[in-house]
């Protein structure tokens, strides 16, 4: 009896044990520090890392990923993603780097829309047109942030109540997008919105990457798969045409891999109007990953997986040595390329594209993966 009644302890000591364990383990996988303050709110660094011990680092400013460390096929682990190393940098930047954008991610013609009849002025930030919801969009605010708990990977949820009219646009806007980096190595983005008005949303992250690492050349040698069988042409100032023009025979087709630079330089009108690659691809959503790039030197592979309908593919074209981040690099000419999916640019004003609308009582909810690995 004595015996027995040892054992009940031991296993009740061990079973009381256990949560203080799992506790001590998920505050291990997610570090937070302060990071600056800004307009009077604090500014956080969340480092996440999973358990083969890859680190992702995404901030509340801006809800942006700024560090990204994978292995390469020998597991020399390296960041692959553009970002800064100081609080100051990631402010004063390049507003883009790693940022969750909205409340409209990509460009609006002429800086307008109308929505019920009723004409909305946005903030001219690119040309006559609104990129990325204005020079103070989503991703230049303070959002909430809290570490998720209950959750089996490291993972934050950040919140953000953008009021009714900021940037020009209607209705009260609660958004909400959780970063999950799973042992995978997949970085998951759930992204929710709701409004009090009817509105328009398209929200992305717009993460620059180069697999070999930051600094150590351009992406122009970088193996791509896209599959879209068509893409949105644009005008001169980058906005879509309403054209959806197959791929075929034409330097936009990836449905089969090519290296970026392969055909980046060729006497096409899109390619000229670009500087490169800046468009909206319309995904075929017939495989289980819509991108993938591979990196031949380093073995890195990145896959996208999204549920939006469209994919922007940018290929760095205006880069131009101007802003240093990490260590000291400095981001030159076609060193990153982004992948931004999301709707298709200028939605509100082509009726005839997938509707960007959000009416009150309904709830726009978006899931976006970027999935690391080697070959």
């Amino acid at each position: 009896m004595k015996r027995f009644l040892l054992l009940t302890l031991t296993f009740a000591g061990i079973a009381a044990f256990l949560p203080s364990c799992n506790q001590s383990k998920k505050s291990e996988m997610v570090r937070k520090e302060i990071y600056g303050t800004y307009q009077g709110k604090e500014v956080y660094m969340f480092t996440l890392t999973n358990r083969p011990g890859n680190i992702v680092k995404i901030t509340n400013f801006g809800g942006k990923i700024n560090w990204i460390e994978v292995p390469d096929r020998n597991g020399k682990k390296e960041n692959i993603t553009f970002g800064y190393d100081t609080f100051d940098g990631t402010v004063n930047g390049d507003m883009s780097f790693g940022s969750l954008v909205g409340r409209y991610a990509n460009r609006i013609a002429n800086a307008r829309f109308t929505l019920d009849d009723v004409e909305y002025e946005l903030p001219v930030n690119n040309g006559p047109n609104c990129l990325h919801g204005g020079p103070q969009g989503w991703h230049s605010v303070v959002w909430d942030a809290e570490v998720v708990s209950g959750s089996d990977f490291p993972a934050v949820r950040l919140t953000y109540v953008s009021p009714d009219m900021e940037m020009g646009f209607p209705g009260t806007v609660n958004a909400e997008v959780v970063y999950t980096w799973t042992d995978d190595n997949e970085i998951v983005m759930d992204y929710k919105c709701s409004t009090d008005k009817k509105t328009v949303v398209n929200v992305t992250n717009h993460a620059y990457f180069n697999l070999l690492g930051p600094g150590k050349g351009d992406i122009l040698d970088h193996v791509l798969t896209l599959k879209a069988s068509a893409f949105t042409p644009v005008d001169s100032v980058m906005i879509p045409t309403g054209e959806l023009r197959p791929v075929a025979g034409t330097p936009f087709d990836f449905t089969s891999p090519h290296t970026i630079g392969e055909r980046i330089g060729e006497n096409y009108d899109q390619l000229i109007l670009g500087r490169g690659y800046d468009h909206n691809f319309v995904l075929d959503k017939t495989e289980p990953a819509d991108v993938e790039v591979y990196e031949p030197v380093t073995g890195r592979v990145l896959e996208v997986i999204t549920d939006q309908p469209g994919m922007q593919l940018y290929t760095g074209n205006f880069l131009d040595g101007t802003d240093i981040g990490h260590g000291g690099t400095v981001f030159t000419h076609r060193s990153g390329f982004c992948l931004a999916s999301g709707h298709f640019p200028d939605s509100p004003n082509h009726p005839d594209f997938p509707t960007t609308a959000l009416n009150p009582g309904e709830t726009f909810k978006s899931q976006t993966i970027y999935r690391f690995s080697t070959r």
